[in-house]
């Protein structure tokens, strides 16, 4: 595979590689460009049938677009990044060069797309009706309502449709979710506020997953963020670039574990069960806190909203009272809202029993009327 590029900026820099989103060109950097090539000798490419690369109408995985990317690269260090699938291409690549690559730069994009099914009927559509079937959706997807991207839109018209589809079922099979532990490069997150297309829990996914990465939110951006909020998302990638920072620390289980107790529980809840620990319970203590809080609460398949709601309803199955008024604190700190919590014990008196939820919500009128008085 074959893909057209363009390199920019001083021939003795250190290289950076760029990747676009689905439906756009090289072009899709252009906002960042003059800011990137004062330090960086900035490549960019074009995904198959976009641009200026050959149609590759089918069979390719993000895989082979990664090596099809490193093709391009010489045995150097180098920094690579992208949005969307040009996101999922640098995360691949993260993974596949590790050696390689010094920073990593991931722009509305996620370690999985959703479920295949979506991304087979777009394959569909396009090969049946065009590229051009597309802009509706796509207009909604890529800028927020107000925002006029129409240079962008105008990249769609040369884009080859079997092509496009090929890429659809690519990223359909694509899931890195259990793989970003291995990434060494020091990452940034870069998530809009307002993208309907990888929302921002996938972004947090990252986020947490990734060794030492850190997370960027843009405000009022939709999924093509750099090009609606061009200052903002600059800065964010420049800062990131210049930050000559040491290699990101990774911690053990039980470090991570004890990390996540303490966002998802509070310090101070954490500091008294650490203060009552004994040499009788301490190997119990580093079990749950391994176990638990680490090889399942950090676990990428669902962010802690979720997990939230699963542990109080599975709280409330067992009768465990003490544990659940422990939890309810902990689902307001993983951003449940108090009706939620309230939608949550509404449906355990449908499949856990109607006195089971009766002594559920008497725990959790009593916890909330506690944090109330706290704050006070």
């Amino acid at each position: 595979m074959k893909l057209h590029h363009r390199i920019d900026g001083p021939p003795d820099a250190p290289l950076l590689v760029l990747g676009p989103s689905l439906g756009t060109t090289m072009e899709i950097w252009e906002p960042q460009l003059p800011a990137l090539t004062d330090s960086w000798r900035v490549l960019r490419y074009d995904l198959p049938g976009h641009g200026g690369s050959p149609a590759v109408a089918a069979g390719f995985t993000i895989d082979d677009l990664a090596r099809a990317v490193l093709d391009l690269v010489e045995p150097e260090r180098f920094a690579v990044g992208g949005i969307s699938v040009g996101g999922a291409i640098a995360t691949t690549i993260a993974t596949r060069a590790r050696h390689r690559v010094r920073k990593l730069v991931l722009c509305c994009t996620s370690a999985r797309f959703g479920e295949p099914g979506p991304w087979l009927g777009r394959a569909a559509l396009v090969r049946g009706k065009g590229v051009a079937a597309l802009v509706p959706t796509l207009k909604a997807r890529w800028f927020t309502p107000d925002f006029d991207g129409q240079w962008v839109f105008d990249q769609l018209v040369g884009v080859d449709a079997k092509s496009y589809a090929a890429c659809c079922e690519a990223i359909a099979a694509f899931d890195l979710t259990r793989r970003l532990g291995e990434i060494t490069a020091h990452t940034l997150v870069i998530a809009g506020a307002e993208d309907p297309a990888t929302p921002l829990d996938q972004a947090l996914t990252l986020a947490n997953s990734i060794p030492g990465a850190s997370l960027t939110v843009v405000p009022r951006a939709s999924h093509l963020a750099n090009v609606e909020r061009p200052k903002a998302v600059t800065a964010a990638i420049v800062g990131h670039l210049s930050d000559d920072q040491p290699p990101p620390v990774v911690e053990d289980g039980l470090a991570a574990g004890m990390r996540t107790r303490r966002e998802v529980l509070g310090d101070a809840h954490v500091d008294r069960a650490v203060a009552a620990t004994t040499d009788f319970t301490r190997d119990f203590q580093e079990l749950i806190t391994r176990y638990a809080w680490n090889e399942i609460w950090n676990r990428p398949g669902l962010d802690r909203r979720t997990r939230s709601c699963v542990t109080l309803t599975a709280l409330v199955a067992r009768g465990h009272l003490d544990e659940l008024a422990m939890h309810v604190r902990a689902a307001l700190r993983n951003g449940l809202t108090r009706d939620e919590i309230k939608e949550v014990l509404l449906q355990t008196a449908v499949y856990c029993g109607v006195p089971a939820a009766n002594a559920a919500f008497a725990v959790a009128r009593r916890t909330l009327a506690e944090i109330d008085a706290e704050g006070r």
